[in-house]
């Protein structure tokens, strides 16, 4: 049993950034593995908008791990919540969001999430029934919890407040109505991203301060960095994998990305577990196994939850037949340059060319190509991002601009 259990905690901690009282969460894994006995686990979203990217689901995956060792979990869909918007890491006020958005996004998180979670192991739950029941003197006394002065503490405020932006009053209170959430559905753990914490703790100050009988611990996820490698995750940023992607879109997004972030990204969205992966690093370092393969079988764990057992190989095939008819090599150098490094430089540091001269020529001679596209500006800088260098009709490289 104390090996199940040191397991159990060791995937609770997989990727984590921060846990407050951990402690509590190794007594909660004991007594189910002793007694049986479950504990709830809480994650909030609001649904501000109904399309999820993998970044999103870096906690619904921690969700399903604890879901494997006992947890409950409470899906908490902030349809009260979101008529304030959340303010972490805002300049402004949000916009308020009307009911009918709320409750169509709130609709289509349900049917996204179910992919990963196990609905049978899974409360879906909305703060309006509790929230609306608070009544005035509920909001006064659950404001007394709170000074404005440690509100002010939260930097998004801060900085609002010291640039004269304007902060809403209703805005202060969203902290207060997310920590009541714990008190509310007496909740074990709640896990949020590290621009959580201020929120998160707040959970645990107000189930002391009603007297709950417990506090609950804290789980703190990183933020997963996109396609690119450097930015976050992102929609607007457009370096995303979208959990509603086709396929072999899915499939070759998750084959471009870097061989360093491949590891990144099967710690925070894989199913293998850490021994799985170790071997799988240690195979790749000792070259018995080959990056793109290991890389290959993420892209296939990864659409087969979404398309279900069997997409993944479809997309793989449709995937080579693509690169066949470009003549695009699916196995390349990859190498990593300098922001903004001068296009000719590049195809210098790839072995592609032997000099800068050589590379200008080449250019103006069309035989240069970024992303299959012809360069014709030969002082071009190369942003942050990947792209597929090719020089002439069969010489490629990968690069990746930090």
């Amino acid at each position: 049993m104390e090996n199940k259990i040191k397991e159990a905690l060791a995937e609770i901690k997989r990727g984590s950034f921060e846990i407050i009282d951990f402690e509590r969460i190794e007594k909660l894994i004991r007594k189910f593995y002793e007694t049986g006995k479950n504990f709830y686990v809480k994650a909030g979203f609001d649904p501000t908008a109904p399309d999820l990217h993998l970044g999103h689901t870096v906690l619904i995956q921690k969700l399903a791990t604890f879901q494997k060792f006992g947890g409950i979990v409470q899906f908490l869909i902030g349809d009260f919540t979101a008529t304030i918007g959340d303010p972490t890491g805002k300049s402004e006020t949000r916009k308020v969001l009307s009911e009918e958005q709320v409750l169509q996004n709130a609709e289509s998180y349900k049917e996204q999430v179910f992919k990963i979670l196990d609905p049978s192991k899974t409360e879906v739950m909305f703060n309006s029934k509790w929230l609306k029941e608070l009544g005035t003197g509920g909001l006064i006394n659950l404001a007394s919890n709170l000074t404005v002065a440690r509100m002010l503490e939260r930097d998004d405020f801060s900085k609002r407040y010291a640039s004269q932006t304007p902060i809403a009053v209703n805005e202060f209170m969203y902290p207060l109505l997310q920590g009541y959430d714990s008190v509310a559905m007496d909740t074990d753990i709640e896990i949020g991203g590290t621009d959580q914490k201020f929120n998160l703790l707040m959970g645990r100050t107000l189930q002391k301060a009603y007297n709950c009988k417990k506090q609950q611990a804290v789980l703190m996820m990183p933020i997963l960095e996109g396609l690119d490698g450097v930015n976050k995750m992102s929609k607007s940023l457009n370096n995303y994998i979208g959990v509603t992607d086709k396929a072999n879109d899915m499939f070759g997004k998750v084959l471009s990305i870097s061989d360093v972030l491949m590891w990144r990204f099967y710690e925070l969205l894989s199913n293998k577990s850490l021994k799985e992966i170790e071997e799988l690093q240690i195979g790749v370092e000792n070259k018995t196994l080959h990056p793109k393969a290991v890389k290959e079988d993420l892209a296939l764990e990864i659409v087969d939850k979404y398309h279900g057992a069997g997409a993944g190989l479809l997309a793989k095939e449709e995937f080579s037949k693509v690169f066949a008819k470009k003549d695009i090599p699916t196995d390349m150098p990859e190498f990593t340059l300098d922001n903004g490094i001068w296009i000719c430089q590049a195809l210098v540091e790839t072995k592609l060319v032997n000099s800068t001269s050589q590379a200008r020529r080449d250019v103006k001679a069309n035989a240069v190509s970024l992303n299959q596209k012809k360069v014709t500006d030969e002082k071009l800088n190369l942003e942050p991002g990947e792209y597929i260098l090719q020089k002439g009709k069969k010489n490629f490289a990968k690069i990746v601009i930090k």
